[in-house]
C-alpha cells in the first residue's frame, strides 16, 4: 500500500490498490469491491505547499549557519538532500566558541585562515565583551598573517571606538593615520613608538596636528635606548603647521630613512632646510612628488581586511542622523533658521618638501657638480684665449691693402 506524506493534510486518501497474483487492482473504499482498471494515481506532494527551498553552495565556510543540513542540486537538476562535512561542523562550532579557546600556537595556518573567516562570518571579532580576546588569539599565534598593512586615513571615529583593537595589532609594515587630528598626546602615538611596533617600515602621519613636540616624544625611544621605530624607511609629515626647524633635529637617529614629506610645515627657508638635509641626513631633494606618498596605494591587508571593514561601517551607521531630527532640520529650514557650518581649514599650498635617499653613485653629486663648474670656466677661460690668439693671427696677416682699407675708415 502506497504511503503519502502529511496523512493529516489529506483527509480524503483516495483510491487503494492491491497487488494479488503479480497484477495491481484498484480496491473501493466504499463497497470493498476490486477493480482491476487501469490506476490513475493522484498527484501526491513530498513537501508542503508553504515548504521552501533555499539553494545553497557546498562550501566549508557556511558564513554562520547553524543547520547541519544543506539543499544543494545536481548537474541534472535534481534537488539533492545532504549533511554538511564533520570538518565543517566542527570548524562552525569552534568558531562560535573561540572566546573560549585557549592557545592557538603550533596550530596549521591553513586551517586556522578558515577559522579566522569563520569567526569573521559570525562577527565574533565586533562584540564588545568577548571580540578583543578572540582576536588577541589569532595575532599571538599568526602575528603578520592577521594583518599586515592598516590603512585609517581619515578614520579617527574608527580610533577612538577600536583603540585597544587596533594596539594589538603588533606586526605591521605600514600604518596610515592620515587626517586623523590626533596630536601630539594621543595615546595611539605612545604605542606607535612602542618596542612593540619595531617592524614598522612605513608610517604616514599626514594633517594630525603635530608639532615639535610630538616628534621629540615620538623619536625618544629612537634617541635614548636605540628601539622603537629604528626600521623606519618612508615618513610622511606633511601638512602639520607647528612642525618647525628646530624639530629637524629629532629625525636624526633614523638612520634608515629613504623617503621624507615636509610638504606644508613651518618650514621657512626652504633653501637652508634643503641643504641642512642633505648634509645632516643624507636626503636629496626631490622636485617631483615621490610615489612613494601616493595614498591611493596605501590599504589594509591580511585575515583581518573584513574585520576592519565592519568596524568602519558599524561607526558610519552610528553616526548616521535619526529619522526623529530629520522633522526638526525641516521646520528650521523652513522658518528660516540656518545651522551654522564650520568651513574646513585650508592649508595653504607650500613648496614640494619631498625628500629621497638618492643611490651610491650620486652621493657625491655637490661635488661632482662643483668640478663640472670648474671645468666649464677652463674652457670658457681657454676659448677666449684662443679666440683671441685668432684675432691677433688675422691681424698679423692683413696686407698692406687692408691695412689701408682699414686706416681709410
Amino acid at each position: 500500500m502506497s504511503c503519502y506524506l502529511y496523512a493529516e493534510n489529506f483527509p480524503d486518501r483516495g483510491s487503494v490498490y492491491v497487488r494479488e497474483n503479480g497484477q495491481l487492482y484498484k480496491a473501493n473504499q466504499a463497497s470493498g469491491g476490486v477493480n482491476n482498471s487501469d490506476p490513475k494515481p493522484r498527484p501526491s506532494r513530498l513537501f508542503s505547499k508553504g515548504f521552501s527551498v533555499e539553494l545553497y553552495v557546498n562550501r566549508e565556510n557556511d558564513n554562520g549557519r547553524t543547520d547541519h543540513f544543506i539543499f544543494t542540486y545536481t548537474k541534472k537538476g535534481n534537488l539533492r538532500y545532504s549533511a554538511k562535512s564533520l570538518f565543517s561542523l566542527v570548524l562552525s562550532y569552534i568558531a562560535d566558541n573561540i572566546h573560549h579557546v585557549d592557545s592557538l600556537v603550533d596550530f596549521p595556518e591553513q586551517i586556522a585562515e578558515k577559522l579566522f573567516y569563520a569567526a569573521d562570518a559570525r562577527q565574533k571579532f565586533t562584540e564588545p565583551r568577548t571580540g578583543l580576546c578572540a582576536l588577541q588569539k589569532f595575532i599571538d599565534a599568526y602575528g603578520s598573517l592577521v594583518l599586515q598593512t592598516l590603512c585609517l586615513k581619515n578614520g579617527y571615529l574608527v580610533i577612538s571606538e577600536k583603540l585597544e583593537e587596533i594596539k594589538s595589532f603588533r606586526d605591521l609594515t605600514c600604518l596610515d593615520l592620515s587626517f586623523c587630528k590626533l596630536g601630539d598626546e594621543h595615546e595611539l602615538l605612545d604605542h606607535i613608538t612602542n618596542r612593540t611596533l619595531s617592524s614598522l617600515t612605513r608610517l604616514f602621519l599626514k594633517d594630525n596636528c603635530l608639532s615639535d613636540a610630538g616628534l621629540r616624544k615620538m623619536t625618544a625611544p629612537v634617541r635614548v635606548m636605540k628601539r622603537g621605530l629604528e626600521n623606519l624607511s618612508v615618513l610622511d609629515l606633511s601638512c602639520n603647521p607647528g612642525i618647525t626647524r628646530l624639530g629637524l633635529r629629532y629625525l636624526l637617529p633614523f638612520k634608515k630613512l629613504n623617503c621624507l614629506d615636509l610638504s606644508g610645515t613651518c618650514l621657512k627657508d626652504t633653501n637652508a632646510v634643503v641643504c641642512w638635509i642633505q648634509t645632516q641626513i643624507g636626503l636629496a631633494h626631490s622636485e617631483v612628488p615621490l610615489k612613494a606618498f601616493d595614498h591611493n596605494s596605501c590599504k589594509t591587508e591580511g585575515w583581518a581586511e573584513q574585520t576592519i571593514l565592519q568596524w568602519e561601517h558599524a561607526v558610519q551607521e552610528a553616526i548616521k542622523p535619526q529619522e526623529s531630527l530629520k522633522s526638526r532640520t525641516a521646520a528650521q529650514l523652513f522658518y528660516g533658521k540656518r545651522a551654522r557650518t564650520e568651513e574646513p581649514l585650508e592649508l595653504e599650498p607650500s613648496e614640494n618638501l619631498q625628500f629621497y635617499r638618492p643611490r651610491a653613485e650620486m652621493l657625491n653629486l655637490p661635488v661632482l657638480i662643483g668640478k663640472s663648474e670648474e671645468l666649464q670656466k677652463k674652457k670658457k677661460r681657454a676659448s677666449a684665449e684662443h679666440e683671441e690668439q685668432r684675432f691677433k693671427s688675422k691681424q698679423l696677416s692683413f696686407s698692406v691693402a687692408d691695412w689701408d682699407l682699414l686706416n681709410s675708415y
